[in-house]
């Protein structure tokens, strides 16, 4: 199950990708570091080239594609190869598509409202954004105590010094962020840092979960 191994994996790196190259660089780091998980945010560039060629190179990696507003983009990124689809906010077209697919869904949700729509879907697992700017770790305690049929996938604002406080916390399946594969660190093909910032978060989840 897909989910169980979100939770396993524990943090999910977020790629905006300029360029093929750069992503396989990318993929490879995760893939040598423990983390073999990747999300695509398919507005970017080379999102969906990304997505084929980490799918053939690494096919041990769990990738994704978010940011997903369209049923389009949804049936392009799955056609690419994306094993799990996730937006930041709840369209119940793109969710029910993704369902009568048989592809993992993850929308966003904020609200009592959202958190009930997703329910009504039969969804378990929401991501939470943007998660710092939203109350952060105390919000979605909160939330969660009200619908404890769910689980939480934070994105925004998580990096290496909250990423423990939301991993300990059982109804968070996994933390989604950039600060991982940043843009700026690929730009300039700084792999060693990015190297480093990766196994930084390895070893997190290992303290946590393992």
């Amino acid at each position: 199950m897909i989910f169980e191994q979100f939770s396993k994996i524990g943090v999910v790196p977020v790629l905006i990708p300029e360029n093929f190259k750069e992503a396989l660089n990318a993929a490879k780091i995760l893939f040598e570091n423990d983390l073999p998980c990747l999300e695509v945010v398919f507005d970017a560039p080379a999102a969906e080239e990304s997505i084929k060629i980490i799918g053939r190179e690494f096919p041990d990696i769990l990738i994704g594609a978010s940011r997903i507003l369209t049923i389009e983009q949804a049936d392009r990124a799955m056609n690419a190869g994306a094993k799990f689809i996730a937006a930041s906010g709840l369209n119940p077209k793109i969710v029910q598509y993704c369902l009568d697919e048989s592809v993992p869904v993850i929308p966003g949700a904020l609200t009592p409202t959202e958190l009930e729509q997703v329910l009504e879907l039969g969804l378990k697992v929401v991501r939470f954004f943007p998660a710092e700017l939203s109350g952060g770790l105390g919000m979605i305690k909160a939330m969660a105590e009200a619908y404890s049929e769910l689980e939480f996938m934070p994105v925004g604002g998580i990096n290496a010094k909250n990423l423990s406080g939301y991993l300990s916390y059982q109804k968070v399946i996994a933390c989604a962020g950039s600060w991982l594969i940043d843009k700026k660190l690929m730009a300039a093909e700084e792999w060693e840092k990015i190297s480093a910032l990766v196994k930084e978060a390895a070893s997190i989840v290992k303290n946590i979960r393992s």
